[in-house]
């Protein structure tokens, strides 16, 4: 049985319009949400990148029953992992029972804004490691000391502690990682790239029958000419491969980078237009590669079309 969730995309939409978008998710169907977590849109054209951990209290006040996940949260650089911590178990008690901690190693476009060093990939995956373990001494309670390779916590306690601790997934998208994952973490995040080796490997290092996320970007349109032209001005980095969208520091350079890429490489794995079946296949693709939770994000400004769209055409097929 899969679930279907809805990407409540930060770098395209302000605050006041995620909180909006997460409330009519909810009633559109979906069963869970995931919110990205950015200082920097990827390119100046998305536009917005407003602070996640705030945008998370609004939607803690304006749904029910939507289960909320960041999609994902580095808690390495930018944010320590004890700031990490606290600001978790607020929005685990605003949101009982439906909040989930997302982390990932994240991205030198939002890491590097203090000048400090963006290390390479098994280092950030060592940072990611110990940072989980920072947030889950921090989360046991009571005043804690911590002394890592990386991290140093002194005299520190999360007072406002929900009933019930959220669980942590960890994101991947390569082998190192979705081994740390399957250790480390409760469940599974992909964005996209390499996922159907990256659950293998969870899945084969001790992630056994944890839950599995998966996340891709489609651009509904009344047509699927106009869909593929607001993908490729929208969301060019779908095209990027390999490391790319990890080590460049600015939303100028991902701009640089568009120029390079045409809309046929944009969308060569993004279903556009309104053809319910497009959509319903892509879906099915996921869940033959073993997910059991596909996060779709809609491109654009059409968010209400989309979800109207998802409620009526695609996710009855899969009820």
């Amino acid at each position: 049985m899969v679930e279907i969730g809805y990407k409540l995309a930060s770098e395209e939409h302000g605050p006041l319009d995620l909180v909006c978008n997460a409330r009519q998710s909810e009633d559109a169907g979906f069963a869970f949400a995931m919110i990205s977590d950015h200082y920097h849109p990827w390119t100046t054209r998305q536009g917005e990148s407003p602070f996640v951990w705030s945008v998370i209290g609004g939607i803690s006040q304006v749904t029910a029953e939507l289960r909320l996940l960041t999609g994902v949260t580095c808690p390495t650089i930018r944010i320590h992992p004890a700031i990490i911590a606290q600001a978790a178990a607020t929005a685990a008690a605003m949101m009982p029972g439906r909040f989930i901690l997302g982390l990932g190693s994240g991205e030198n476009l939002n890491e590097h804004i203090f000048g400090d060093r963006w290390p390479p990939a098994p280092v950030r995956i060592e940072m990611l490691e110990e940072a989980v373990d920072v947030i889950r001494t921090l989360w046991k309670g009571g005043m804690r000391d911590y002394y890592g390779s990386f991290y140093t916590v002194e005299n520190a306690q999360v007072f406002s502690l929900p009933e019930t601790l959220p669980p942590i997934y960890i994101a991947s998208e390569g082998p190192i990682s979705a081994s740390m994952a399957a250790r480390a973490g409760e469940g599974f995040i992909n964005a996209g790239t390499n996922a159907e080796e990256s659950l293998v490997v969870f899945r084969d290092s001790g992630g056994g029958d944890k839950p599995a996320y998966v996340e891709f970007s489609v651009c509904w349109a009344e047509s699927e000419e106009e869909g593929r032209m607001t993908a490729y001005e929208q969301w060019p980095i779908t095209a990027n491969k390999g490391e790319l969208n990890r080590v460049l520091p600015t939303p100028a350079h991902y701009e640089q980078l568009a120029t390079m890429v045409t809309p046929e490489d944009v969308v060569e794995d993004v279903p556009c237009g309104p053809d319910p079946e497009v959509h319903i296949k892509k879906i099915e693709e996921s869940v033959r590669k073993g997910f059991d939770h596909v996060c779709v994000h809609q491109i654009g400004r059409q968010q209400r079309e989309f979800m109207e769209f998802y409620m009526n055409e695609v996710l009855p097929h899969f009820r």
